[in-house]
């Protein structure tokens, strides 16, 4: 006998370990003799990684599709493996030496530092694999990878090697997003915005002598200048004076009026000296600010491009922890003759970080009357997700990969349908990246990653080849075939050679990103030619979160279009459709952050409530485009569906309900059976259809339903005579179509609630018995049964009793007064459904008497159903004065509550300055209650129809 509950904590373990002792998930298990293949890669989580639920969601639709196509009988392969996480990792060991009082990472050495990380590695990295097998992600285990083993570094060597010979790898003198805390340029995605409560100075640049100009001073109602003022000074705005000691120009708009006489003039940079120039360009606003906007092309993404375009010098005044250099800064001091003064001042800022020079500078200013007012401005400032400290735009040596060449293939598999994407409105944001894409910064200051295979020689020529060996070929070869002064300088290192004499390796790393951008086809074994690769690749479905679109999943598409290519040498795309899943939030709408206090751990709520609640709460709420908003009593709720499904398998236990392999659907008389077996092929259908549409919440929906709805709240139900009558034929038909039904809808189930539908599955073989196949490696159901005929009939008797116990309900009938039920207007069809449903009518709907009649008796609350209505009379159940009066002040309530809710959301300044998610909130109470006012107005007409 079957558990009198469900108890997760000793099931899931047992039933996981079935499966490893089964190697039920290894590549092509279950697969049908010549059956194509279905391939997912996993995004692979850091090393450092924990599981969180955004990872909860990702995997679990991940797992819907491997387990349905495996149970289809397809070829499946899910590829699991971890990134390196290359800045998280290494800060992660640094802290564990400091920790550990151990020498730190520069104290030991590179080499040193890096065995340190693999060991961590080996002991403590890859926790979140064992957490994925507790969520019963159905992965091939035995097929890990990592994004520094052995074969994956030969794939980033191979392409890094190849892109640079094709020169689309190149070295390249640019900004980027520098982080002075942990001393590495990092990627977009490692940026925050945080708001801050700064300032907005506004500062004076003093004209070269002799230039002036007519600035408006007055305007009239219609913004035109009627006053005007002769100025030897423009005045620009910033919220980073400090960085005045890197501007090289101050740009205006060529259509701004005020400064069309001096644009080509100059102004002096205060406390520099230095004669900059007023250039044109079309970046700055002339509605904001001042119009004139000071340019710092060495620290600031936009004044970088302007800068290019206006041929402004590029002077960076910052070092690499940020603190200011210009007393021995040869790019600063170009063309400069300071006086004592300017370099007692110069002495002062040297060193210095960014707080202390700003407020120096805007001090002299002030006391040189430089300074034209300082305004409060609330504004967003970058910071590096990991070091915490705002970045600093720098420019910089780095490598680059030429993203817009690779790019143009990847924009065009899209746009001609090769890949697409789900829900289709996210290929207009790949579209928006990839069409303005810059050239992509693969190095990072960093000593964990893939070391780039580049080499300098004495003069600083590059090799750039996939070991020091034949780095220091092609070097040979270099300098002994030009003539000059390195050529005998090798010739001399040649005759004594010691190892790292002649060339010196390139210390930086690439970027995690380069790595996981071969992560498709690297995974599978390229660059060699191996079975997997032939067989697996290309994959079918990536399912990934939005805010990686153009990170990782446009990179992946530019690599494996510009490697992979099929017999006839054509590009192929990496995978064919791209499912971007939401976001999960809190119940309120909030995303989920440490700060707010409002994360949920996904580990926990397994512990409570088990991972197949957990699974069917994110997939039911995973409505395409429509982020999920988790409340951990939905998550409760769920594992109470779970538990209607238990409790009926325990019923039908009870009940005699047995496997029994012989059942042919076809062959069953009684309606009620024809009826489930019916609603059962609608479900299977619609779940089949869901799955393969990638409208997994449509799926669990349909399965709620059936499961919920048709098969315990009214199959069981209707059943319970049978079982208790004296109609053996009847009996045993019922019990094997019961157990017919509940073994296909453990297999409908299975890819949603794993593990119980497994444990359902064993323990219902039968007493003593074993089923021949693990439930994970079961047919998908596939059968075709339709009798419309029983379907519309017990629909019917359905529609009949939900429609009398909501009339009921709405009227405070108590649960136990038995009413009569007269039924206006029948024909002849529903008064042979109503003698032969009689008795399941009376019990169901607690009536008495049934009788039909021409018209419905005075005092009577009516139910439409079909053509007939029916009729309970309650004067004698109920205070119907009362009844009504309760309703009226209910309505009355939620009439206030809807008035107070439009009010707020028909103020303008409410909608647009409120948090949209707030906004959003109130939007959807109002809808509720909008909908909880039209079932009590419903209940009203009802007991006013009634009188």
């Amino acid at each position: 006998m079957l558990d009198k509950t469900y108890d997760s904590a000793s099931v899931e373990p047992k039933i996981a370990k079935s499966w490893e002792e089964a190697d039920a998930f290894r590549a092509g298990a279950n697969a049908k003799p010549g059956a194509e293949t279905f391939t997912i890669v996993i995004p692979p989580p850091n090393v450092t990684g924990s599981l969180h639920m955004g990872h909860a969601l990702n995997n679990t639709l991940q797992d819907i599709m491997v387990r349905f196509e495996r149970m289809r009988g397809k070829d499946v392969l899910w590829q699991p493996g971890m990134d390196h996480a290359g800045i998280a990792t290494q800060m992660v060991v640094e802290r564990q030496l400091m920790e550990k009082q151990l020498p730190g990472r520069r104290e030991m050495g590179r080499d040193a530092f890096i065995d340190k990380v693999w060991e961590w590695k080996e002991e403590s990295g890859g926790l979140i694999f064992n957490q994925l097998k507790r969520l019963g992600a159905s992965c091939d285990w035995s097929r890990e990878r990592f994004t520094m083993d052995e074969g994956l570094s030969k794939a980033v060597l191979e392409v890094f090697v190849t892109l640079y010979k094709q020169g689309l790898i190149y070295k390249d003198k640019r900004l980027v997003n520098w982080d002075p805390k942990l001393l590495t340029a990092i990627s977009d995605l490692e940026v925050e915005q945080h708001e801050v409560n700064g300032n907005l100075w506004h500062l004076r640049y003093p004209l070269e002598e002799g230039v002036t100009y007519q600035h408006p001073i007055s305007f009239d109602e219609e913004g035109k200048a009627t006053e005007w003022e002769t100025r030897d000074y423009l005045v620009v705005a910033t919220t980073r004076p400090e960085t005045l000691l890197g501007d090289t120009g101050v740009a205006v708009h060529p259509s701004d009026e005020r400064y069309q006489s001096i644009i080509g003039k100059h102004v002096i940079l205060p406390i520099v000296g230095r004669k900059i120039p007023i250039v044109a360009d079309e970046y700055p606003d002339p509605t904001a600010g001042t119009g004139a906007v000071k340019m710092t092309p060495a620290h600031d993404f936009n004044d970088f491009e302007v800068g290019k375009r206006a041929g402004l010098r590029m002077i960076n005044i910052l070092n690499v922890d940020a603190t200011v250099t210009i007393v021995d800064n040869d790019d600063f001091l170009e063309g400069l003759t300071p006086t004592r003064e300017q370099q007692m001042v110069w002495a002062e800022l040297e060193g210095q970080d960014r707080a202390f020079a700003r407020k120096k500078i805007v001090e002299i200013l002030e006391a040189e009357g430089l300074l034209d007012k300082i305004e409060p401005h609330k504004h967003m400032v970058p910071h590096g997700d990991r070091g915490g400290v705002p970045i600093e735009p720098r420019l910089t040596e780095q490598w680059y990969v030429d993203a817009k060449t690779l790019a143009e293939p990847a924009i065009a598999s899209v746009r001609e349908g090769r890949t697409n994407f789900v829900p289709k409105n996210w290929e207009k944001t790949y579209y928006e990246w990839m069409e303005n894409i810059q050239p992509w910064c693969v190095s990072r200051q960093l000593w964990w990653g893939h070391q780039i295979p580049a080499w300098y020689g004495p003069d600083g020529q590059v090799f750039v080849e996939k070991s020091e060996e034949e780095a220091l070929d092609a070097a040979v070869q270099h300098y002994l075939a030009h003539e000059g002064p390195w050529k005998a300088w090798v010739q001399e290192k040649l005759e004594n050679f010691q190892p790292g004499e002649i060339l010196t390796r390139d210390e930086d790393v690439l970027d995690t990103w380069f790595s996981s951008a071969l992560w498709p086809f690297s995974t599978l074994g390229w660059p060699d030619k191996t079975p997997e690769l032939a067989r697996y690749y290309p994959t079918n479905v990536l399912v990934t979160g939005f805010d990686i679109i153009f990170f990782w999943v446009a990179r992946m598409m530019m690599m494996g279009l510009h490697f992979m290519k099929d017999e006839d040498g054509n590009p192929v795309e990496p995978f064919s459709t791209v499912y971007v899943h939401a976001l999960v939030r809190d119940k309120n709408g909030q995303k989920m952050s440490k700060s707010k206090g409002n994360v949920i751990n996904p580990l926990e709520l397994i512990d409570e409530y088990g991972a197949d609640a957990l699974r069917f709460t994110l997939t039911i709420m995973a409505a395409q485009g429509r982020d999920v908003k988790l409340d951990t009593a939905r998550v409760a709720g769920y594992r109470n569906f779970g538990t209607k499904l238990w409790n009926a398998t325990r019923f039908a236990e009870m009940n005699g309900v047995k496997s029994d392999p012989g059942f042919i659907p076809e062959a069953t008389t009684l309606a009620i059976n024809r009826w489930i077996l019916t609603e059962l092929t609608r479900a299977q259908r619609e779940v089949t259809e869901s799955i393969e549409n990638h409208r997994f919440n449509d799926a669990a929906t349909a399965l709620y339903r059936f499961v919920w709805n048709n098969f315990c709240d009214w199959y069981l139900e209707l059943l319970k005579p049978v079982f208790s009558g004296e109609d053996e034929m009847a009996k045993i038909e019922a019990q094997a179509c019961a157990a017919y039904v509940l073994e296909e809808t453990y297999k409908l189930l299975h890819p949603f609630m794993p593990f119980m539908t497994e444990e359902l599955w064993a323990h219902t073989a039968g007493e003593g018995l074993s089923r021949e196949t693990l439930l994970c490696h079961a047919d998908w159901p596939a059968q075709d049964f339709i009798d419309e005929l029983a379907a519309t009939d017990i629909n019917w008797l359905v529609d009949l009793v939900t429609g009398i116990r909501s009339a009921r309900a709405e009227m405070n009938v108590p649960p136990s007064a038995i009413a009569p039920l007269v039924v206006v207007g029948a024909n002849v069809v529903t008064q042979e459904r109503i003698k032969r449903h009689e008795a399941s009518i009376k019990r169901l709907a607690r009536v008495g008497e049934i009788s039909l009649a021409q018209e419905a008796p005075k005092g009577a609350a009516q139910v439409i159903v079909g053509e007939a209505t029916a009729c309970l009379p309650l004067g004698s159940l109920i205070d119907v004065a009362a009844e009504r009066a309760r309703i009226e002040k209910a309505i009355g309530k939620t009439d206030v509550d809807i008035d107070k809710t439009q009010k707020k959301l028909g103020n303008e300044r409410f909608v647009a300055n409120a948090d949209p998610e707030i906004v959003a909130t109130e939007r959807q109470r109002l809808a509720e209650l909008e909908g909880q006012r039209a079932v009590l107005a419903v209940a009203l007409q009802r007991i006013n129809d009634a009188v």
